[in-house]
């Protein structure tokens, strides 16, 4: 095991910040791994700590086969900001900016470097792309934040990788995933595994995730330049490993053992591991997805567990006024999975309170909520 420490720039005199990165392994392929870049959502944390104590393990039997790097702590920043005894690990106190978005454009910083160089030679081409996206994010002018430079510093670990896996929760939820509808035969057996209650798919939700950032470049890549044998490069997927709270010792060394699995599939461990379950929930597209708001102010109360079948017009949750006894129950407009609900019990302006995937498309647009 290598231990990378990568200080931050921009850190205040006297409490400077570092990225630390455990990479375990030799070989031709790449797993990158991270956790709690929502940095109060720790579950993801939680199962690192397991993989590192496993990946160390393996490595000493002699069975890594690749390069799996291991970020545990992916948002310093965030993990420091507490309030109040309240962490706020999802907006960088300083510029009010979500962690996990806009993240830069690898295909449009690499594509005038690429041009007239690519052939036919699909592995080639990714060796070549694999590089210049190296070479753009080294040659980059200095970051000029500490977001910045903690994004740049993530996504040049991320961008030579063959998988990538992004570790989230979300407030009380079941297991779900978000990932590009391309790659969902290869990322099926990673949700069986992880008995994922959903799996959300699109190609680009609007928001310049961690994950889309890794994935997508190779599309637009293969459609600029549609001459070119260009592979999807880079398998990437968000895990959101249930809600807040899911940070239990047995769930976690669930999770980690399901994940290393997946990684002997993909050929970075040997050994022999536990076939992926065959039964698997259903992929369906994030714009199917209601987001549930309520008409007025109120105290919450919820009238179904998440990972629940829900119908079109079954009840979800009921509002009431606590002065004016005003009283409101509010209903599925869509059939599918109720897998997240908000952690809060009162209802306030614009913030949603309940997460259904369906299978058919009700919004367009920017899909990703703040």
């Amino acid at each position: 095991m290598q231990r990378i420490d990568q200080p931050l720039p921009w850190s205040c005199p006297g409490t400077e910040r570092q990225l630390t990165v455990f990479r375990f392994g030799s070989g031709p392929c790449k797993a990158y791994i991270q956790a709690s870049l929502h940095a109060d959502e720790l579950p993801g944390m939680r199962v690192a700590v397991e993989l590192k104590r496993r990946l160390a393990e393996l490595e000493t039997q002699g069975r890594l086969t690749g390069v799996i790097e291991l970020v545990p702590v992916a948002n310093p920043i965030g993990l420091g900001q507490v309030f109040q005894a309240a962490q706020q690990g999802r907006f960088e106190f300083a510029s009010g900016k979500n962690f996990n978005r806009d993240f830069v454009d690898l295909a449009e910083l690499v594509a005038p470097a690429l041009e007239g160089r690519l052939g036919e030679d699909g592995p080639g081409n990714v060796r070549l792309i694999r590089a210049a996206m190296r070479d753009a994010l080294d040659a980059l002018a200095p970051a000029q934040s500490e977001l910045q430079g903690l994004q740049r510093l993530l996504l040049r670990h991320a961008c030579d990788a063959d998988l990538v896996l992004d570790l989230h929760c979300d407030f009380e939820a079941a297991v779900h995933l978000y990932l590009l509808p391309q790659q969902w035969p290869q990322l099926q057996p990673l949700a069986a595994r992880l008995q994922a209650a959903a799996a959300l798919t699109v190609e680009d939700s609007g928001g310049s995730s961690f994950d889309e950032a890794c994935a997508l470049p190779w599309l637009a890549l293969a459609r600029r330049f549609p001459q070119a044998q260009i592979p999807q490069g880079c398998l990437a997927v968000t895990v959101e490993l249930g809600g807040m709270a899911d940070t239990e010792r047995q769930q976690a060394q669930a999770s980690a053992e399901h994940i290393l699995a997946f990684l002997a599939e993909q050929g970075l461990i040997a050994g022999d591991w536990p076939a992926a379950p065959s039964q698997c929930c259903e992929a369906t597209p994030f714009s199917g997805t209601q987001y549930v708001y309520a008409p007025h102010p109120g105290v919450v109360s919820f009238l179904q567990p998440v990972g629940c079948q829900v119908k079109a017009g079954d009840a979800l949750f009921e509002v009431i006024d606590p002065l004016s006894d005003r009283h409101s129950v509010v209903h599925a407009e869509t059939s599918g999975v109720l897998y997240a609900r908000e952690r809060m019990r009162f209802a306030q302006p614009g913030l949603w309170l309940a997460k259904v995937a369906g299978r058919t498309p009700i919004r367009q647009g920017r899909l990703l909520s703040d």
